[in-house]
């Protein structure tokens, strides 16, 4: 069974005098961070490295989730697009295969409890009440799998689009769970028997969400633009078993 952390799928999607974006590979961490003491690669160094200037981080994505990652080249372009984040004025758009056929579209307004940053310092009470979180969801399809799992002889699964409208930890894998549609290799929210189906019959192990568009406006032009993703080769495979 393979795990995905290579970086040989590491791409820069775009680049401009003020930004960069780049396809991060699932199993990547974004930054140095004290829970993974033993990774020795990040999205940060390797895109500094690769580019050859300083980056500054606008945004994370899980260390299992693929996907656009945005970095800012200026101090003024990255408070500028840190803005836009902390506005909800940016439209994140990502791809998840979850467990069973739900409905076509929806709109999940359920408020999170609060999750602690392992690295951050000493939090407010308030900081702690559960926050609104927000997130709208199509289907773009559907198929069923003949494998016995539990009393059913037969599995389905969805390619679901999903925009999250706030940003709260692990919002996406918590939102689908609560719908009862968890995202396909998801150990912490998700489904293990599902999960472990996955990584026998597909021999990789990866966390089924990646993150495909970014909709904002441009930090020195000011103008709308779009940047797209595509899926990894490890999710591509998935579909094309799955004959999405």
């Amino acid at each position: 069974m393979q795990t995905f952390c290579q970086i040989d799928n590491f791409s820069i999607l775009y680049q401009d005098d003020y930004l960069v974006a780049i396809h991060k590979p699932a199993g990547l961490l974004v930054h140095r961070s004290p829970i993974d003491k033993h990774e020795t690669q990040f999205a940060v160094q390797i895109t500094r490295d690769l580019i050859g200037q300083k980056v500054y981080p606008i945004h994370r994505l899980d260390k299992a989730t693929s996907g656009l990652l945005l970095f800012a080249l200026d101090p003024a372009s990255a408070r500028h697009l840190s803005d836009q984040f902390m506005q909800h004025d940016i439209q994140k758009t990502y791809q998840a295969i979850c467990r069973g056929w739900g409905n076509e579209s929806g709109y999940i307004d359920h408020a999170l409890k609060y999750k602690r940053d392992k690295i951050a310092e000493k939090l407010k009470r308030e900081q702690l009440e559960p926050q609104s979180a927000e997130t709208a969801y199509s289907t773009l399809a559907t198929t069923s799998v003949d494998f016995t799992i539990g009393r059913y002889e037969q599995q389905r699964y969805s390619l679901i689009e999903l925009k999250p409208k706030t940003g709260r930890k692990h919002q996406l894998r918590r939102h689908m769970n609560h719908i009862h549609h968890p995202i396909i290799g998801d150990v912490k929210y998700g489904d293990r028997h599902h999960n472990h189906f996955f990584n026998e019959w597909l021999g990789q192990h990866r966390l089924y969400l990646a993150a495909t568009q970014l909709e904002f406006i441009h930090p020195n032009s000011n103008q709308p633009i779009i940047i797209e993703c595509p899926l990894e080769s490890s999710f591509q495979y998935a579909l094309e078993k799955l004959n999405f």
